[in-house]
């Protein structure tokens, strides 16, 4: 799903973002909800929220009391937890992993970039993206996935401006 932001930049720079589990649902400028599972694997409650030119995801199993999981992406007022290039951790009932990377790019490229990214989420039935008036190349997008017990979810966050592209890659799987 494809989706003009009716808002400004929240986050100036790539360097404003943090990272936060557990986080309370925060207001949404864009949601995607998803129920994911199939016969063999307990069915589970994903809801991605666009924050502006942050990122929400929230992660709940319908049938257990593994308990949820909530990751931010976002310039948090206080926060003094910078965006880590990787966690793993233990949440509840559940492994969760986290990744993320910063790509600078020339003018060309990183037009490019936004619009292969944009083609491949706009279209995709777990794809959420957003982007904002004024730049074709001003961006958030999301994507998840579900197998073999896994939930797997990517992040795009675009600054055309510092011609910079904040890629996040995250995992939560239930504790055998």
């Amino acid at each position: 799903m494809l989706t003009t932001l009716q808002t400004a930049y929240t986050d100036t720079r790539a360097g404003d973002l943090a990272w936060c589990l557990g986080k309370e649902a925060l207001p949404a400028l864009a949601v995607l909800d998803l129920r994911l599972g199939g016969a063999d694997q307990p069915p589970l409650r994903v809801q991605m929220r666009l924050l502006g030119a942050s990122h929400q995801v929230l992660i709940d199993s319908i049938d257990s009391d593994d308990g949820g999981c909530s990751e931010t992406v976002a310039c948090i007022p206080g926060s003094q937890t910078p965006l880590p290039f990787g966690v793993a951790k233990r949440i509840g009932g559940w492994d969760y992993e986290f990744a993320a990377r910063v790509e600078t790019l020339s003018r060309g490229s990183f037009a490019g970039r936004a619009q292969e990214l944009l083609a491949l989420v706009a279209d995709h039935p777990h794809g959420l993206a957003g982007t904002f008036p004024g730049d074709p190349h001003a961006f958030t997008a999301m994507l998840v996935q579900h197998s073999e017990g896994s939930v797997r979810w990517r992040t795009w966050h675009a600054y055309p401006q510092e011609g910079r592209l904040v890629a996040t890659r995250s995992r939560i799987s239930a504790l055998p």
